[in-house]
């Protein structure tokens, strides 16, 4: 009898795991590697980034101010939403420039175009803190919502999550 009992639970576990696994494997088929829909606007839009990042790492303001849309919105889970551009510019003037440096994670990002409208890019990147340089940096994830204004590309929206 309990050799019995034994190999029912025995059996029940693993049938328990199996149906577990089976689920796993269900959800991780859904998971698909990226390929771009629209090879030029991908490219377009990662040529962006870095001429936006660029202009982030160095302190060209005037470069970044021209990329933002003038109806910006940019949502920061710690910091909470900006609408205003010049006062995005201002405080990256105060507690960026000089002091915090973007690397891209070129291999996580994803472009989607959106019809008559633009772009949706997501991905990770990490922040380094320049007058910090020991402390590791974590990838984050963001999305930017990219507004095609009669051929040139602009940031209507930001989402900044630490």
């Amino acid at each position: 009898m309990k050799r019995i009992k034994q190999i029912s639970i025995l059996f029940t576990l693993t049938f328990f795991c199996l149906s577990c696994k089976v689920s796993v494997d269900k959800n991780s088929t859904q998971i698909r590697a990226y390929t771009p829909t629209d090879k030029e606007i991908y490219d377009g839009i990662m040529k962006m980034d870095s001429i936006f990042f660029n202009a982030y790492n160095t302190c060209d303001l005037a470069t970044q101010a021209d990329i933002y849309s003038n109806d910006i919105e940019f949502f920061h889970d710690k910091g909470g939403l900006m609408t205003s551009k010049p006062d995005i510019i201002d405080g990256t003037k105060r507690n960026i420039c000089g002091k915090v440096t973007r690397n891209l994670i070129k291999e996580s990002v994803e472009v989607y175009p959106i019809k008559n409208y633009g772009a949706v890019q997501i991905g990770f990147h990490k922040f380094y803190n320049n007058q910090e340089p020991e402390v590791k940096s974590t990838p984050v994830k963001f999305i930017i919502i990219w507004h095609n204004e009669k051929g040139k590309w602009k940031i209507k929206k930001v989402v900044s999550l630490h």
